[in-house]
This record gives C-alpha cells, sequence and structure tokens, in this order.
C-alpha cells in the first residue's frame, strides 16, 4: 500500500480553523477534560471505535479527568488526509 502524501503547512493550518486541535510540528494535539473519570474514558472507548473503524490510531493519554491525543501519519512522519479526517470525526463526539 503506498503511504499518503504529506500535507503543506498551509493545508494543515486551513483543515484545523475552527476545530479544538492544535498543531506541534508535525503533529496535531489535542487534550479535552471532563467532569468524572468514566467521561474521560467513555471518551476514549468512541475515539478507539473511530480509530479503529478507520484504521488510523492515535496515542492515547488518559489521567484521570483530562484526554490528551496526539495524532500524525507514522508512515510519512509527518501530517496526512488521514489525520485531519480523523480529527474532525473526533471532533464530532462533542
Amino acid at each position: 500500500m503506498k503511504p499518503p502524501e504529506p500535507l503543506t503547512d498551509a493545508e494543515v493550518d486551513a483543515a484545523l480553523v475552527g476545530s479544538s486541535w492544535e498543531r506541534v510540528e508535525d503533529v496535531i494535539t489535542l487534550e479535552r477534560s471532563f467532569g468524572s473519570f468514566a467521561e474521560a474514558l467513555g471518551f476514549v472507548v468512541s475515539v478507539g471505535a473511530i480509530a479503529e473503524a478507520q484504521d488510523h490510531h492515535p496515542e492515547i493519554s488518559l489521567s484521570w479527568v483530562t484526554v490528551h491525543l496526539e495524532v500524525s501519519t507514522h508512515q510519512i512522519s509527518g501530517l496526512s488526509v488521514r489525520d485531519i479526517e480523523l480529527a474532525r470525526r473526533i471532533d464530532q463526539l462533542r
């Protein structure tokens, strides 16, 4: 399978306008806090279901009521349309 094409800086920046995601070099990150551990864990489970459906998996950190996600395309050491699509789907979980 051919690796996806890397997005340009301008493409990534445009895609993230209006989202909760932040760009840190070649990774996009999201940190979300919840009212309880159970809510945070439920969010992680929902993110996992989306990731499995897309066969594209984020780095996930869960600490009490805070979830931290990092997304990138490891095959290209950068960001691709797959990362943006995953971020958009996760944003819909609000």
